[in-house]
């Protein structure tokens, strides 16, 4: 069974984010923005935050942004909010499969509507925060998938 989930994953990870991120589209009507608008905002409100704090900007990085796709698609497919992923995977072991050599931390949020919305509510939660603004990261991948209903779920991992 672990083969099968290391196989599933793998595939996901090579399916670049934004192509992924199109499968799982609520209607425009349900959204504020694309998925991909969502997290290219996170990505760069991120690195507008870490600037204001001493922190270097982190660079996107395809495979962290495959990893956090893949994870914001299992919650939106399954309606779990939880780090803990398909097959009990944690982020370090999706990071890893998606060839992510040091992966750091993962923030996951669900049902705001902006990128303003998702990175406020993460500077408002101290563990959030604290991965947001640790200036040993160096890398980000931003995942952001609509379930079927519309919901909203997201997915931020930071590597070094």
């Amino acid at each position: 069974m672990r083969t099968s989930i290391i196989k599933r994953l793998a595939l996901i990870a090579t399916i670049p984010a934004t192509l992924l991120s199109l499968v799982l589209v609520a209607s425009p009507a349900q959204a504020a923005d694309s998925p991909a608008k969502i997290a290219g905002d996170i990505a760069y409100l991120t690195n507008k935050q870490r600037a204001l704090h001493g922190c270097k900007a982190l660079r996107n990085d395809a495979r962290l942004a495959a990893a956090s796709t893949g994870h914001s698609a299992y919650m939106a497919q399954t309606g779990a909010f939880s780090h803990t992923g398909r097959g009990g995977s944690d982020f370090v072991y999706r990071d890893k499969v998606a060839h992510y050599p040091h992966p750091l931390a993962e923030n996951i949020a669900y049902g705001y509507r902006t990128g303003v919305d998702v990175v406020k509510a993460w500077l408002a939660s101290p563990p959030h925060r604290a991965n947001l603004l640790n200036c040993k990261a160096t890398t980000v991948g931003v995942g952001a998938v609509f379930s079927a209903s519309g919901t909203p779920y997201y997915t931020q991992d930071f590597g070094f």
